[in-house]
């Protein structure tokens, strides 16, 4: 992969800031769906620290009693895997925007409200940050009765902002984009301001690991330009075979990213041409490898790329969040959208040559990184605190 100078538009890096006189402390919020979540807590947490704050990760799934955390998960896991149009229906009836009245996430999130109080009491917590949805219904919930005696300020990780993200309870919302932002002020009255993605900083610069993926991509298949697939932590995709396949007999060289599901990981692996992946830890060499990402959740392996300058096409996306994640990137021009093979091909073809589409791409996704996430929310414990 042609390494690209780093102009005005490239993103600036998260920097730590000096360290406050009294280290804050943040508990963050959120959720074992897939990776995504937790691994932005684990960057909110390096960053914190990195300050000389410090700060704590729970998962609201674990917080909810008799094992209702597990079956939400396993029935979300099992849903988009093997049933989509399930989740579709969920996703209709429970998280679709739009007005009128539909059920609701707080009563479940209520049921974890005393251990989250407890938490936060124990830790000494100055603010709570979900990065979960449900998390957010919760801090919403109990702020708005006084339950909770410290700000919430919510960080939307999705491109789509759903009803389930909005309560008018929580104090603050930070957003990737400043239209999620409006959306959030609009819904609830909510303070919304704009961050943009929270990405580890080895994917703003051209990774150590990076040449051992050009090199097996260059013996496996020479010639061709290594495009990824992302399946999500749980290697969830419609008709990927079909995809791999497509992109195999046009000249690419699929690189797939399975994530746990090692049934998909053993089918394709005896694919001529394919690069099968399971759980890989050394994303930001493999994302500075590639040439395009083909992604279908808008999740934060698509915002990775961005931030590696790697041009990402949605194509085929999950059903609810998925699909209206993908179409919400494409509109504000930092990826492209797909709707059939030949669209794939060609976007593909332009994407992954030198070229004015190619760098207009990569200029545009590294423009949303415009702010670091801690700062601001330390900025918001801080007035918090001195108003009290």
């Amino acid at each position: 992969m042609a390494v690209h100078p780093r102009s005005s538009s490239a993103p600036r890096r998260p920097t730590a800031p000096h360290a406050p006189v009294e280290g804050r402390r943040l508990l963050v919020v959120s959720a074992s769906m897939g990776a995504g979540h937790d691994t932005v807590a684990a960057e909110l947490v390096r960053r914190a620290r990195a300050r000389g704050d410090d700060a704590l990760v729970v998962d609201v799934l674990a917080l909810l009693p008799y094992g209702v955390g597990r079956v939400l998960r396993h029935f979300y896991r099992g849903s988009v895997r093997h049933f989509p149009w399930a989740y579709a229906v969920l996703y209709r009836l429970f998280l679709r925007p739009g007005a009128g009245r539909r059920p609701g996430g707080t009563p479940l999130a209520r049921l974890a409200g005393g251990r989250l109080r407890a938490l936060a009491e124990r830790t000494g917590a100055d603010v709570v940050v979900p990065v979960f949805h449900l998390g957010a219904q919760l801090t919403g919930h109990l702020r708005a009765r006084g339950l909770l005696p410290v700000p919430s300020v919510v960080l939307v990780i999705d491109f789509a902002v759903h009803r389930q993200w909005l309560h008018p309870g929580n104090d603050h919302c930070l957003c990737l984009t400043e239209d999620v932002a409006r959306e959030v002020r609009e819904s609830t009255g909510t303070s919304a301001w704009t961050c943009g993605p929270v990405v580890a900083p080895e994917f703003f610069a051209d990774a150590p690991g990076a040449a051992g993926w050009r090199g097996l991509f260059d013996r496996l298949g020479p010639g061709r330009p290594p495009v990824v697939v992302s399946a999500g932590a749980w290697g969830v995709g419609s008709h990927l075979s079909a995809t791999v396949r497509l992109l195999t007999d046009h000249g690419n060289l699929p690189v797939v990213l399975c994530g746990d599901n090692e049934r998909l990981r053993r089918d394709l692996s005896g694919t001529p041409g394919v690069v099968a992946l399971g759980w890989v830890t050394d994303m930001p060499g493999l994302l500075h490898a590639a040439r395009a990402l083909v992604d279908n959740a808008a999740g934060q392996t698509a915002v990775q790329a961005l931030a590696a300058g790697l041009p990402v096409v949605g194509y085929r996306p999950i059903p609810g969040h998925g699909a209206d994640g993908v179409r919400r990137m494409a509109a504000l021009g930092v990826s492209d959208v797909a709707e059939d093979e030949t669209a794939l091909l060609g976007t593909l073809r332009r994407l992954t040559t030198p070229g004015p589409a190619r760098a207009e791409r990569i200029a545009a996704g590294h423009a949303l990184f415009r702010d670091d996430a801690v700062t601001r929310v330390a900025a918001l414990a801080d007035a918090e605190r001195a108003r009290r």
